[in-house]
Parts: structure tokens; sequence; C-alpha cells
């Protein structure tokens, strides 16, 4: 049988920029997640036009919640620097209630988790280079754990969403350190997690120089944590995937066949980035047009007829257990409904 297919929203940050005259830069060490303070009224309407496609899934505007990006944001109270600790599950709960607002009645919320290096800035989940105090498995694990009980301490987190998302995930040591911290946190462990990964080269490989092997492994181990209901790829070309799904599934089944993996397959997640050519500059922190290079020259195929084509293929191979598909970056709600308009 083909993989039942729910649709994912599309970027949020670059959706703001473009379509609500949002600017984000070192100033705004929050990015998207600065709306939950400075804007809300702006957040919902944003994430409203992915819940107007409709979507299934909506992912909430967390990516880049952390103490030291709320510590580094103007206080709308104080006006100035310097939002606490102890403030931030309130921004964090008002995230979740947008995020209700937004969706249609029957979609699920996602919290939406991003590695430390989204958290840094400029941000280096697209380099997984990190400063030396978030340089081990071990301190990831301290900073996860410790971000994560700010999730914890909203009221009924478990009940009001519905999928933990741990996103743009660079490195395999990372993938670890994120799962034990989210088995962990009692409020939100019980609750089915994808975690995804990004390919921002053309070798094939992490940011860490990681192989698709280690990190399917690292998703899905269970002598790590409880394993993660599905994985994925984001924050990538679209051009890219065929050739880093069949490996994703050669190595789920080396898994399953070694008997690591148990109960069959896992969801697939895949949101890549809804770029036409342009590439991400971090120290700018702008999307540039660069000329040339694989897969972006001549006439262009939609991109979400690209992305189609490759869950149609996908589930023609009827592994994995369901298909969750959207966009990452660049991705508008237009493009989001293209694609559903393509596989539903």
């Amino acid at each position: 049988m083909e993989s039942p297919i729910l649709i994912l929203d599309g970027g949020l940050g670059t959706s703001l920029e473009q379509k609500y005259g949002c600017k984000f830069d070192h100033g705004t060490p929050l990015w998207s997640s600065d709306l939950l303070v400075s804007d809300p009224a702006r957040l919902r309407r944003c994430q409203a036009d992915f819940g107007r496609v409709p979507v299934d899934i909506l992912l909430t505007a967390t990516y880049q919640v952390s103490a030291a990006g709320f510590a580094a944001t103007r206080d709308p109270e104080k006006q100035e620097p310097g939002i606490s600790r102890a403030r931030i599950p309130l921004y964090i709960d008002e995230a979740l209630r947008v995020g209700h607002a937004a969706k249609a009645p029957d979609a699920r919320l996602a919290l939406s988790v991003g590695p430390y290096g989204a958290c840094m800035v400029p941000s280096q989940e697209y380099s997984g280079v990190y400063d030396d105090a978030h340089s081990s498995q071990e301190a990831l694990l301290r900073w996860h754990a410790d971000r994560l009980r700010l999730f914890a301490a909203v009221d009924d987190v478990q009940g009001r969403v519905g999928y933990v998302a741990l996103e743009t995930v660079p490195r395999v040591d990372e993938i670890i350190a994120m799962r034990r911290a989210l088995s962990a946190t009692e409020a939100l462990s019980a609750l089915p997690c994808w975690i995804s990964c990004l390919f921002p080269g053309d070798d094939g490989v992490l940011p860490d120089g990681g192989s698709v092997e280690a990190a399917v492994r690292a998703m899905l181990d269970p002598a790590v944590a409880s394993p993660a209901w599905g994985v994925g790829i984001n924050c990538t070309k679209v051009h890219k995937l065929d050739g880093l799904l069949r490996r994703y599934e050669d190595a789920v089944g080396m898994l399953l066949q070694e008997g690591v993996v148990q109960g069959g397959w896992p969801a697939l997640v895949l949101y890549p980035d809804g770029t036409n050519g342009e590439v991400y500059n971090t120290t700018t922190q702008t999307w540039e047009r660069r000329q040339g290079g694989e897969g972006e020259g001549g006439e262009r195929v939609p991109w979400a007829k690209q992305l189609a084509e490759v869950v149609r293929a996908t589930r023609r191979r009827a592994r994995w257990r369901q298909i969750v598909v959207g966009g990452c970056c660049m991705a508008g709600a237009e493009d989001i409904a293209a694609l559903r308009a393509e596989l539903l």
C-alpha cells in the first residue's frame, strides 16, 4: 500500500519577510519567534495563510527559542533588552495560542525545536560549527535539556501539540543529544517526534561530515532513547532529495535487517527549501541569487511539481509508514497550496 500523506506548512521566517514586511537581523536573535514578543497579531496572519491551504500540520513559531535569545530581546514592558527566563514559557504559550488560532480545526500543531546552531548569532545550523562550550554531545545534551524545560513549563503542552519537531540538525552528536534530552523531559517525551537533517552541499553528508547512515542510526537506535516516530530532511534543495531518500531507505532497511529497528518503518518527513536558485548567506542573513549550479539551469519546473514527483516516486516504493511533506525556507503558502493540489 502507498504511504498516506500529510501536508506540512512552509517557511515561516521567509514568509514573514516577503509578505509581511518583517526584517530579521542581529538585533532580532529570536528570528521569527521575535513576533511572539513584538507582534503576535502579524504572526497569526502569516500562519493563517498556511492554515487556509489547509495544512494538516502547522509548526509553531518556536524554532529559535532560547534563554539567551530572550535575554538579548527588548522587553516590551521595560523597553530595554532582557526578557527573564521565568517569562519565556508565557511566550511559548503564546506561540501555541497563535498556532491554534491559525490552523484548520482538524489540523495539529508540531512544536518546532531547532538545533543549538539556530540560536547562535549568526546562525550556524548550515555549518554545524559551534563554539567550544557547545562542541560535545554532553554539552549539547545539557543545553537542549535546559531549553526543553522551558517548553515543558507551558500549561498542558502535551495536550496542545501533536508532534515535537527536532529540525535542521546539522550534527550526528546533536541528533543523539536532542533525543536524550527529549526523552528526559517528561511533559514532552510521550509525543510523536520527528528528526530532520539538512544537506547543504553536493556531497550527500551533513554539515559536520556525518553520513546519511550515521544520521539515520542516531535517529532510530533504541539504545539512545525511544526511536523517533519520523525521520527526514529539511532545509535542502529539492533536486537532491531523490538520491538522499534512497540512501535513507537503504539505511532504515539495514537497521530493520539488523534488528535495531523493530515494529516496521518510521514516517518520512520532507520539507525542502522552496528556493529557485537562491542561496542563504549566513553573514549578511539574506538570500542571494547565484547563477548556474546543479539542477538550477534551463527551464525551471515549478517547485511543487518537483517535490510532488519525488513524493510520488517514494510512495511507489511503499516503505514508509506515513509521508509528511511541506516546505522550508522560501516556500510560501501559495507553494504549499500548489503542492497540496499536486498530491491530494
